[in-house]
């Protein structure tokens, strides 16, 4: 860690300070580097004393007012986006924990604090401020289906509106059906550059130039890469290409979202491999769920874990013959959500070339998007801290 880095601590509880400055005290790479440790009882003059530029370790006390906190946390990160966050609360709930991560914050910690739970995460805090090299919280979510016609690629551009507006962040959204792609035609875009100039020029291209490269949705933070123009061009991409450039936009994006063909190569093995998650789509008909069914296979086939298989339906009905309960028991895997059958408003989007909230955001299809978007967030961002805890506290979503 640098020398001239900050530790601050804003908590109104004096015991609470006292406990964070004496674990601190045995933390070799405060005490061997004479690290600063400022405190504060309140949020307005600790904002004052957080530089702007430098990186910083800030110990924030959420436990009242959390919305007043929420927005404290989101005015630091604008001060000082460098600043490494570590959330306090006595409340434990998995809506707070959330919130709290949504709004900027690195770490949580539930009060009162356990010295194992506090190394643990001083320990990753610390690392990441010495990697020189950006550390990379992209998130990959990729839908996929060995059959076509099921609204995939309506499920991954829609998913995607969402994340970027929810977020605020880049999110990129892919089309993997190099031959057939229709993701630019669902939001009425002619792209300049494709997949296949990305593809042989994603090593050359820095950060800015690579958004140039890129369509962006309209005034939003989405951003996206169509399939080549020339069908023979789709030919000439390779399994390492597509890695390559998943490599380079996790460096720039919070989020990618690809829409997978439905063909087996490498590819698609490629995509589905380097994915944090895959949404599996279905409907509720025989010949779907049998599809379903050997997709579940070839992930086994390939090792994947279950939390990595989301299973969706889509266009549900509540009145279907076949059960959810029967299709769980055929593939193997709980249902994760239930995109619901709106055929007109759906069709209505399509045709207009917008997602779905554009046509009527308070229908139904409408909300379930929202909602589906802000649950896959919140999911990843779980996973994200159960993986630092070491799986210790899980939180489930």
């Amino acid at each position: 860690m640098a020398a001239n880095t900050q530790i601050i601590i804003i908590e109104r509880e004096e015991n609470s300070r006292n406990i964070i400055k004496n674990y601190l005290s045995e933390v070799e790479d405060v005490t061997v580097k004479n690290i600063q440790i400022k405190e504060f009882f309140n949020y307005e003059p600790a904002l004052e004393n957080i530089p702007t530029t430098e990186k910083c370790i800030i110990f924030l006390d959420t436990s009242d007012e959390i919305e007043k906190s929420i927005e404290f946390i989101k005015t630091i990160k604008k001060h000082n986006k460098e600043a490494f966050i570590i959330a306090l609360s006595n409340k434990t709930s998995t809506e707070t924990i959330i919130k709290v991560m949504r709004a900027g914050a690195k770490e949580f910690l539930t009060k009162p604090i356990i010295k194992t739970e506090f190394n643990d995460v001083i320990k990753n805090v610390f690392k990441e401020i010495e990697n020189t090299e950006p550390v990379e919280s992209c998130k990959i979510i990729s839908t996929f289906s060995n059959k076509g016609g099921i609204g995939k690629t309506s499920i991954a551009v829609n998913l995607a509106v969402e994340l970027a507006q929810m977020s605020k962040e880049k999110v990129a959204l892919i089309d993997l059906n190099l031959q057939l792609g229709d993701v630019a035609t669902f939001l009425d875009m002619t792209p300049a550059f494709a997949m296949d100039y990305i593809a042989k020029n994603i090593q050359n291209l820095d950060e800015s130039e690579l958004l140039k490269s890129l369509s962006r949705y309209k005034n939003t933070s989405l951003y996206v890469i169509a399939d080549p123009l020339n069908i023979d061009k789709s030919q000439e991409i390779t399994a390492e290409e597509i890695k390559n450039i998943l490599t380079a936009l996790k460096k720039t994006f919070s989020y990618i979202v690809i829409d997978i063909g439905t063909n087996i190569d490498s590819k698609t093995i490629t995509a589905l491999d380097l994915s944090d998650l895959i949404l599996l789509i279905a409907i509720v008909n025989l010949p779907a769920i049998r599809s379903t069914q050997r997709c579940m296979e070839l992930f086994d086939r390939l090792g994947y874990k279950d939390e990595k298989i989301k299973l969706v339906l889509n266009r549900y009905m509540e009145n279907e013959e076949i059960k959810t309960s029967d299709i769980e028991e055929v593939v193997k895997q709980k249902v994760y959500w239930k995109i619901p059958n709106n055929y007109l408003t759906m069709m209505s989007a399509i045709n207009k070339g917008v997602p779905v909230n554009a046509i009527n955001a308070e229908s139904n299809i409408g909300i379930n998007y929202k909602e589906f978007a802000s649950k896959l967030s919140d999911y990843l961002i779980t996973q994200t801290l159960n993986k630092n805890y070491n799986n210790k506290n899980t939180i489930n979503i």
